[in-house]
């Protein structure tokens, strides 16, 4: 059972004002060192070299899934609404709060090099031997196990996990408004307080009554904004795309048995896929940072360069592909290498569908659970069935084709590039 605490702790929070916690396991799990750790993990990992005010951390998200879901909850209750299980109540506030605990640093771009998934490490972290795990035992010896069932999506009540992973989850809600708020756009704003008066349990789902889908339009408009002019920017996909190269070639090093002038016990245990909850806990962007700026004078040139890109903001170029032509493309790589560039590192051809934000599809598979309105006869229709707007949008793939590479290529070697093709992929005319 959860233990109140004595007096009521409150943060003061931009986007939420106040957030408030009133039981001791929240508090004792805030103040746990693998909580405390995503203080210094960026929310939006490289978004910061764009948008110069999305600084935010994972700690400050975390902290605002755990609030919105209260306020889910607490109105759940408060009206009295059947169908909620009231004993699952700490659970799904435990399980909010940790849905990020197992993030790196630099958001995905870790995740995409060295094959890991931060819900797996969260995972780890809330089961292994931590102190998240030994707060946890402290409610019962079974809670840990389905703190993680919550998190990784397999717990038996769907209707908890949907709070913390849907269409119109916790999560979501949270990080489109914080985002919002600290990249300084307006188009990721939406009215939180009407969608979460018109959230109802039904039938063990989190359904939307029929008289607030204008709300869940606005939510989801502001969603598919934030999607195209936020997490898919091409100047944030470049720093993602440098980030990643750094990884890749550092890796390539090591497995090459190249002897680094700057290397740390966590990375080793990185590269070979034996990284323990301890040393993972040691993987914060500070740490990373310094890593960075050491390897940037590496005796390997392509390893420094890549580094020193990053750090000082020297990004790849990018043009936006209309026709794929993998001919002009592979034309493009050998006159890169004839120059000096390793094609390997110093092209990409991009793609957003690839990244790990979506805007809302109804109906496929791995979709998350989807948005379903009740009208006054208790019928559940998904919203796409009944919104115009969503139906649009949610029919939209916007994405276009990137290539990426140095900008060198164009301002050094403009007399190579001999072939009017390769000029117009390049955008050089």
């Amino acid at each position: 059972m959860a233990s109140p605490l004595k007096e009521e702790k409150v943060f003061k929070d931009p986007v939420h004002k106040y957030i408030y916690v009133q039981d001791q396991i929240i508090w004792d799990l805030i103040n746990t060192k693998e909580f405390q750790r995503l203080r210094r993990i960026r929310q939006l990992g490289t978004c910061f070299l764009t948008f110069h005010g999305a600084e935010h951390s994972r700690f400050s998200h975390s902290l605002g899934v755990y609030e919105v879901t209260r306020k889910i909850i607490s109105q759940f209750e408060r009206n009295g609404y059947e169908g909620w299980p009231q004993q699952e109540r700490l659970l799904c506030l435990c399980a909010a709060l940790l849905h990020d605990v197992g993030h790196g640093p630099f958001s995905h771009s870790i995740e995409n090099t060295f094959g890991t998934h931060h819900e797996d490490w969260s995972c780890r972290i809330v089961l292994g031997d931590t102190e998240v795990n030994r707060v946890l035992r402290q409610v019962s010896s079974e809670f840990a196990a389905q703190v993680a069932e919550v998190i990784c999506k397999t717990y038996h009540r769907q209707i908890v996990v949907s709070l913390v992973s849907s269409q119109l989850d916790a999560d979501r809600m949270d990080y489109l408004l914080r985002d919002a708020y600290f990249t300084g756009v307006n188009y990721g704003t939406f009215d939180l307080e009407r969608i979460l008066r018109v959230m109802r349990p039904f039938q063990g789902h989190i359904v939307v009554k029929e008289s607030g889908m204008h709300a869940v339009e606005d939510y989801l408009m502001s969603r598919y904004q934030m999607y195209w002019q936020v997490y898919f920017h091409p100047v944030t996909r470049s720093a993602d795309i440098v980030l990643h190269k750094v990884f890749q070639r550092a890796k390539q090093l090591y497995q090459e048995e190249y002897a680094f002038d700057f290397m740390l016990p966590p990375l080793l245990s990185l590269f070979d896929g034996s990284l323990t909850t301890h040393e993972y806990h040691l993987l914060d962007e500070a740490f990373m940072q310094t890593v960075l700026t050491r390897w940037s004078y590496e005796r390997d040139p392509i390893l420094s360069d890549l580094c020193s890109r990053f750090l000082n903001r020297r990004l790849f170029k990018y043009v936006q592909l209309e026709h794929m032509d993998m001919l002009q493309i592979g034309r493009l790589k050998e006159l890169m290498r004839s120059i000096g560039f390793d094609p390997d590192y110093y092209i990409e051809l991009d793609f957003p569908s690839d990244l790990s934000y979506d805007v809302y599809r109804p109906g496929q598979q791995d979709e998350k659970l989807p948005i379903l309105l009740l009208d006054h006869k208790e019928t559940l229709t998904e919203i796409s069935q009944k919104s115009e707007i969503v139906k649009s949008i949610s029919g939209i793939h916007m994405g276009k084709h990137h290539l990426y590479f140095p900008d060198e290529l164009l301002e050094r070697h403009r007399s190579q590039l001999v072939s009017r093709d390769l000029h117009q992929l390049l955008g050089s005319e």
